[in-house]
C-alpha cells in the first residue's frame, strides 16, 4: 500500500527513554533535564534536521528545541528538555532531510576543492540563494528579511561570476568562505515540514515531586508507642515521637493499617490461631462492627487526632504514609454488603487467604474476577481517595501483586488526575515481571529483594540492574533491611557485638546505595533479632518472635545496643550530598577481597562525590587495595585528592587509582566525601 506522502525519507526509531515502546511513561522528577536519543537517518548524503517536542498534557500547544537537537554519530540524535510540573508529559521528535545544510556543506567542500578541480561556484550560489527564498516563504519580520537578504547576496555574487577562493563570504568555517551565522542559525528556525516525519507515537512520560526519587522512612506501629509499657498506643502518643523522629533525619512516617480490626477469626500471640482475652489482632485484618477501609481503630483516635498528627508531621519536616491493604476481615462491612466481591467455597462459605501450608483465617482476599469488578474497583478507588482528601499523599500498598494489575493502571492513574503529587509504594516481593509490571502500571516506588542480596557478587549485580536503564526509566527502588514481615537469617545473631556490627552493615548499605530506603523503626534501631522458630537445617522462621503484628510492644528506646545515632549521622550524611539523593551516578569499583564492597555515587556536574567502602564480615576485620575508577569520580590520573570519611571526621590524602581500606566489624564502613584540591 503507498503511504499518503512518498517524499517523507527520514526514519525515526528507538527512541528513549520509552518504556515498552511507549506503552508506559518513563520516570523523572521535578526540574529533571529529560535527555532523548533516537536514531533518525534517510537514504543518500543528505543532511538532516530535526525537533524535539514536548507538551504537560494540560497543554494542547508543542514546545519545541531546534538548538539543542545534535548528531552524536552512528545515526544517533540527542536533544533535551526540563520539565517544571508534575504530573504526565508527552514528547515525539519531528525530522526531515535539511536540504540548505546540505548545500551549506557541499558549498564549502567545492570552495575547498576549487584550487585542484573546476568547480562550478556561481551555479552554486544560485542554488544557495533558491533555498534561502524558499526558507524566507516560511519566516515573517525580520527573520524574514534577513533571509531574503542573504538569498539576494548570493545572487549578486553568482552574476558577477565570483569564483574566486580568496574572496569569502561573511565569516569562515571549515576553512571555506560561509555565510554569517546569524543566516545559519535563522535558517534553521524554518525547516521544510511539509515533507518532515513526525514519529508515530507521542510518548509519555510521568513527573513526580522530589520525594519520590528522595526518601528516607520510618515504620512504627502506633499501638506500641504509649509511654505506659502494655498500655495501647494513640495518634497522640505517635504525634509525641514525631519530633525525635524527624531531629533522626526520616521524612516519611509509616503507619501499618490504622482501620478497625476483625474480631472473627482474630490471630493471637505469635500468629496464634485463637485470640485470647485482651489480643489486640493483626491491623491487616482490616474491618469490624465499627467499619472498614475508610475508618479509624477506636483505640487510636478521633479523626481530629489523625487531622492533628498529620499537622504535627508537616510542622517536623515529615508526611504521614499509610498502609493500604486491600483484604477484609470475616467482619467487614463488605462481606456482608458485598458477597460477590469474594470467593464462594463449594460449601457456601467464603474463602479465606491461604498460601499453603499457611493459613489466615482472619483475612478474605478479593475476588477481581467477580462479576461486579466494576463496583469492586470503584469502591477500591474510593479507599485512596477518601484518604487523599484527607490530606494523605503517601501510601504503602500490601501486596499488590495479589491483585489484578490492570486495576492499579486504572486506579492510580485516577487518582493522578486530581492528586498528581500523591506516591504509591509496592510492597511487592515476588516475581521480577510483575514487580516491575507494577512499577510501570502507576507505583511511584517498590521495595526490593535486597532483603536476600547479601554477597558482594549479588549486591552489585542486582544494583547495576536496578539503577540503570532501561529498569531505572520506570522502576525506582526503596530498600529495607528489616520489615515487619521479614527478619532475614543473615540478622538472626544471638552474640550482641556481631549482631550490632550487622545491623550497621545493612543500613549503611540501604542509605547508600539507594536513594529510597526505610527501617521497620525501633525494632532495627535495637537490633531485633529473635525469630519465631529457630533455625531448622538451612533455612529458619523470617518472622519474628513475639511479633508486633500480633502485640504490643514495649521498645526501650535507651538500650545501649541501640543504632539510632548511626542512623540519624546516615541521614544526615544523605541531605548533606545531593550524590546520594539519586540512583543514577551509582558506578561500583573493583576491591580485591570478596568481603569488601566500594561504590560511589556522583552528580552528572560531579561536584560531590561520595564513595563507600563496607566490610561485609560482621566478625573479622577486612582489609584490601581497591582499585578506583577516576573517571567515574571526575578525578584525573596523578592528581592527588582528599577523602573525608564522614562517619569519623578523619581525611586522607590519595593519589591515584590504587588505594588501601581496612574496616573492623565495629564500624563496617567508610563513607568518604571527595574533596578536590
Amino acid at each position: 500500500m503507498k503511504p499518503q506522502e512518498g517524499r517523507k525519507r527520514v526514519i525515526i526509531e528507538e527512541i528513549q527513554p520509552s518504556v515498552d515502546a511507549g506503552r508506559y511513561p518513563a520516570k523523572r522528577v521535578l526540574g529533571d533535564q529529560v535527555e532523548v536519543t533516537a536514531a533518525i537517518f534517510g537514504d543518500g548524503h543528505d543532511h538532516l534536521g530535526g525537533r524535539l517536542l514536548f507538551r504537560h498534557s494540560s497543554e494542547r500547544t508543542w514546545q519545541n528545541q531546534y538548538s539543542t537537537f545534535k548528531e552524536m554519530g552512528n545515526d544517533l540524535w540527542s536533544a533535551s528538555f526540563t520539565v517544571d510540573r508534575a504530573g504526565l508529559w508527552y514528547f515525539t521528535i519531528e525530522a526531515w532531510v535539511d536540504h540548505f545544510d546540505t548545500w551549506l556543506s557541499d558549498f564549502g567542500k567545492r570552495l575547498a576543492a576549487q584550487r585542484d578541480s573546476e568547480q562550478d561556484i556561481p551555479l552554486a550560489l544560485e542554488i544557495g540563494a533558491g533555498h534561502l527564498e524558499t526558507l524566507s516563504s516560511r519566516a515573517k519580520g525580520d527573520d524574514k528579511k534577513l533571509l531574503k537578504e542573504a538569498a539576494t547576496s548570493l545572487r549578486g555574487l553568482a552574476a558577477e561570476k565570483w569564483a574566486t577562493y580568496d574572496l569569502p563570504l561573511v565569516g569562515t568555517a571549515e576553512g571555506a568562505g560561509m555565510l554569517q551565522s546569524s543566516v545559519i542559525e535563522t535558517a534553521a528556525k524554518y525547516p521544510n515540514l511539509p515533507f518532515a516525519t513526525r514519529y508515530e507515537k507521542e510518548i509519555p512520560l510521568w513527573v513526580d515531586r522530589k520525594r519520590a526519587q528522595y526518601s528516607s522512612w520510618y515504620e512504627l506501629f502506633p499501638r506500641s508507642c504509649s509511654p505506659v509499657a502494655g498500655q495501647h498506643g494513640t495518634f497522640r502518643d505517635v504525634e509525641a515521637r514525631v519530633p525525635e523522629i524527624a531531629a533522626m533525619g526520616f521524612d516519611v512516617l509509616y503507619l501499618p493499617p490504622i482501620h478497625p480490626i476483625g474480631v472473627n477469626f482474630r490471630k493471637g500471640k505469635n500468629n496464634a490461631v485463637s485470640a485470647q482475652p485482651g489480643d489486640v489482632g493483626s491491623p491487616w485484618a482490616v474491618g469490624a462492627i465499627e467499619g472498614g477501609h475508610t475508618e479509624i481503630l477506636p483505640e487510636l483516635g478521633t479523626f481530629n487526632d489523625f487531622d492533628a498528627l498529620l499537622k504535627t508531621a508537616k510542622q517536623n519536616g515529615m508526611e504521614l504514609a499509610l498502609d493500604i491493604a486491600f483484604q477484609c476481615a470475616p467482619d467487614h462491612p463488605w462481606v456482608k454488603a458485598h458477597p460477590a466481591w469474594f470467593i464462594q467455597r463449594p460449601d457456601g462459605s467464603i474463602q479465606y487467604a491461604e498460601n499453603p501450608p499457611k493459613k489466615y483465617q482472619d483475612i478474605y482476599p478479593l475476588n477481581f474476577e467477580s462479576s461486579d469488578w466494576r463496583g469492586l474497583w470503584d469502591a477500591l478507588y474510593k479507599v485512596f481517595k477518601f484518604w487523599v482528601d484527607r490530606g494523605v499523599r503517601i501510601f504503602r500498598v500490601d501486596n499488590p501483586h495479589t491483585k489484578a494489575l490492570p486495576f492499579w493502571e486504572w486506579c492510580i492513574a485516577e487518582i493522578h488526575e486530581t492528586a498528581p503529587d500523591a506516591l504509591f509504594l509496592a510492597e511487592a516481593f515476588t516475581r521480577p515481571h510483575v514487580m516491575y509490571s507494577l512499577a510501570k502500571g502507576g507505583f511511584t516506588q517498590s521495595y526490593t529483594y535486597f532483603t536476600w542480596r547479601n554477597t558482594k557478587a549479588d549486591l552489585q549485580e542486582y544494583f547495576e540492574e536496578i539503577c540503570n536503564a532501561p529498569v531505572a526509566d520506570f522502576f525506582r527502588p526503596n530498600v529495607w533491611p528489616n520489615t515487619p514481615d521479614i527478619l532475614h537469617a543473615q540478622l538472626q545473631i544471638e552474640e550482641p557485638v556481631e549482631r550490632r556490627s550487622m545491623f550497621m552493615q545493612r543500613v549503611i548499605l540501604a542509605a547508600t546505595l539507594s536513594a529510597n530506603y526505610g527501617i521497620y523503626g525501633p525494632s532495627y534501631e535495637l537490633c531485633d533479632w529473635r525469630p519465631a522458630k529457630p533455625a531448622a537445617g538451612k533455612t529458619s522462621s523470617e518472622e519474628y518472635m513475639d511479633s508486633e503484628k500480633y502485640q504490643i510492644r514495649a521498645w526501650d528506646l535507651k538500650d545501649p545496643i541501640s543504632i539510632a545515632p548511626l542512623i540519624m549521622q546516615l541521614n544526615q550524611i544523605r541531605k548533606a550530598n545531593v550524590a546520594l539523593q539519586a540512583n543514577s551516578g551509582l558506578h561500583f569499583h573493583d576491591a580485591e577481597n570478596d568481603q569488601i564492597l566500594c561504590y560511589s555515587k556522583t552528580t552528572a556536574d560531579k561536584a560531590n562525590s561520595i564513595l563507600v567502602a563496607v566490610n561485609l564480615d560482621a566478625k573479622n576485620e577486612q582489609a584490601c587495595f581497591v582499585e578506583l575508577d577516576l573517571v567515574a569520580l571526575g578525578l584525573q590520573e596523578g592528581t592527588p585528592f582528599e577523602v573525608e570519611d564522614l562517619l569519623t571526621g578523619a581525611r586522607y590524602e590519595w593519589n591515584g587509582t590504587r588505594n588501601y581500606v581496612a574496616l573492623k566489624p565495629a564500624l563496617p564502613a567508610h563513607i568518604f566525601r571527595i574533596n578536590r584540591t
